[in-house]
């Protein structure tokens, strides 16, 4: 089957064509998914797509046109396909639905320990041979509260990894994990895990109902010297409100893998060029804040399950199969 691959990076096509093994002919553009590289998908029956390409309804309406079938979304995410427009036109969407949820969840563990202990500032101070310790002063781990919001299986590796540190946890979901439950978790409302938690780690897709969960009105609940990371989606956060909060001293740190304006800006190389989101400016010039560029699920194992998963996808729609991938509009 052909296949476009739109944003794709040299690891990308090491770890696809290595699934892959010559079955289907794959295309690789470094372009985004948009309005405008539409049309370059003219005459493929299948584009592979990532997390900031925009599957929207205009876009969608174009890939028909242009004979396109199949959008295989090369992550678990899909906030970024109007799967509306796509049964509207009769183009079949599908996902990863599963890949290493230990990728994310230690990488959010590895943001949580790199703030407490200011390790990235320690770092840079040694690489000065600077070696004092004034301003690196941390916290024990252990005896935190711990609050989960979102306890599937990201979040539940995250909790049983915060469980191992000796801390207590506090869980936030439409629906109760029993192996979260097993550690002890007690599931609260998500205004009481805000208020008692001195860490906050965000594990849930976004949504429509998820869109900016972490607001002014709730992080002002959160404890002043408290930590909050996310290694979700960007929008689950209002930045705007978040820089408020961080100017007025109310939250201890930060850690973001991912920004709710990434579009355009993750994954690229811009050190040679001037930065035009001055939200994103802004937010960097903070020392409690540390910002990586969408990277947690980058692990060979979750990349090599990412690519096999996409290969199998196309596989199984060239050859009428219907897998657990297909997503379909929500009614």
């Amino acid at each position: 089957m052909e296949v476009l691959v739109y944003d794709s990076h040299s690891y990308d096509r090491t770890f696809l064509d290595a699934a892959n093994q010559g079955r289907h002919r794959l295309t690789y553009t470094t372009a985004q998914l948009d309005l405008q590289t539409a049309a370059l998908a003219q005459g493929f029956p299948a584009i592979c797509c990532f997390v900031n390409d925009q599957a929207t309804a205009e876009v969608i309406e174009r890939l028909a046109a242009n004979g396109v079938r199949l959008i295989a979304q090369r992550s678990t995410g899909y906030n970024n396909i109007d799967l509306a427009a796509a049964e509207k036109y009769g183009i079949t969407a599908m996902r990863v639905s599963y890949y290493s949820p230990y990728s994310v969840a230690e990488f959010a563990v590895g943001l949580l320990q790199t703030l407490n202990r200011r390790i990235h500032r320690a770092y840079n101070r040694t690489r000065e041979f600077n070696f004092r310790l004034a301003g690196l002063l941390g916290r024990d781990i252990h005896g935190s509260v711990v609050g989960v919001v979102g306890t599937g299986k990201i979040g539940a590796v995250f909790a049983r990894i915060m469980h191992g540190f000796g801390c207590s946890l506090l869980g936030y979901d439409v629906t109760q994990n029993p192996d979260c439950l097993a550690l002890g978790m007690r599931y609260v409302t998500l205004e009481e895990l805000l208020r008692s938690s001195d860490i906050v780690s965000l594990h849930v897709p976004l949504l429509p109902e998820t869109y900016h969960l972490i607001n002014r009105e709730t992080l002002a609940l959160m404890k002043p010297d408290a930590f909050l990371i996310n290694t979700s989606r960007g929008g689950l956060i209002d930045t705007d409100a978040l820089i408020e909060t961080l100017r007025a001293g109310r939250i201890a740190g930060v850690g973001l893998d991912v920004y709710e304006e990434e579009e355009g800006v993750f994954f690229h190389d811009l050190s040679d060029r001037v930065i035009t989101d001055d939200t994103l400016a802004r937010l960097m010039t903070f020392p409690n804040v540390l910002v990586t560029g969408h990277q947690a699920f980058f692990t060979r194992e979750a990349m090599t399950t990412i690519a096999e998963t996409t290969i199998r996808n196309i596989t199984d729609f060239e050859e009428g199969r219907e897998n657990e991938n297909i997503l379909r509009p929500r009614r």
